[in-house]
């Protein structure tokens, strides 16, 4: 069902891109060189759907690496709890090693243990 409406959708723009594409065949200068516009140094003739997918596919580069620059702090949040998670679950796990057996079997509670063992110190 997803493929069928992602086609739904690709197929039109696909079909659009093409007719882009073919219409603007017509070679443009394409110029860097803001001070000479008679005989510029930085020239090259293009098609005019190449510079216009060159554009596009920038666009999407920049905006791409600025939105995981913006993210950054994100990220550093989730390795920081990630870390915290595993050093949790270790402690647990190695926890668990010093309780009582009738504390980690029954899923029922009946009557607490009396006979506590004490816990070693933490590191």
């Amino acid at each position: 069902m997803i493929r069928f409406l992602k086609s739904l959708v690709l197929l039109p723009i696909a079909a659009l891109v093409i007719l882009l594409a073919v219409a603007n065949r017509a070679p443009v200068p394409l110029s860097f060189d803001p001070f000479n516009a008679d005989a510029p140094v930085f020239s090259v003739d293009l098609p005019l759907y190449a510079i216009l997918f060159g554009a596009v596919a920038l666009g999407i580069v920049v905006g791409g690496v600025f939105t995981w620059l913006g993210q950054g702090k994100t990220r550093a949040n989730v390795r920081y709890h990630r870390r915290e998670a595993t050093r949790y679950e270790r402690e647990a796990s190695r926890l668990r090693a010093y309780a009582p057996e009738s504390e980690t079997q029954g899923a029922a509670y009946t009557v607490p243990n009396t006979t506590r063992t004490a816990l070693p110190a933490p590191r």
